[in-house]
């Protein structure tokens, strides 16, 4: 309630033109934020999926690679190695008497993922010479 003889004074500011200007160039700047987020984002997942594919790959060469190297065939391993793992890839051969162990290793692909390395083993029982 007001005294007499005095009028209520409306205290709400309106906004003027470059009040409306600034929100506008805000909204802009968020949404250039959002997409810039958003692409890394959408990069990292692409990367991890690559580098999940890539172990598949590496898992399969390495088994081959084993499979054909208890069999006394090297060669064969290495090309197994060639066909089936990422370009890039290398192969390690080891084990004992019994087992030969095949290590596919391959760095991680399109380098967007600096010092990761995807690596996987495989083993296979030594078969005898005839």
């Amino acid at each position: 309630m007001t005294a007499p003889g005095r009028q209520r004074v409306n205290r709400t500011r309106r906004p003027s033109v470059d009040d409306e200007q600034v929100d506008a160039g805000s909204v802009t700047v968020e949404a250039a934020m959002a997409l810039a987020v958003l692409a890394v984002v959408l990069v990292a997942c692409l990367s991890g999926v690559a580098c999940v594919i890539a172990q598949v790959r590496c898992a399969d060469a390495a088994r081959e690679a084993a499979r054909l190297a208890g069999r006394g065939d090297t060669g064969g391993a290495s090309s197994a190695v060639a066909a089936l793992a990422p370009d890039g890839a290398s192969l390690s051969l080891g084990g004992t008497d019994e087992l030969v162990r095949a290590t596919v290793t391959v760095p991680a692909i399109g380098g967007l993922l600096p010092g990761v390395t995807i690596r996987a083993t495989a083993s296979a029982a030594r078969e005898p010479e005839s």
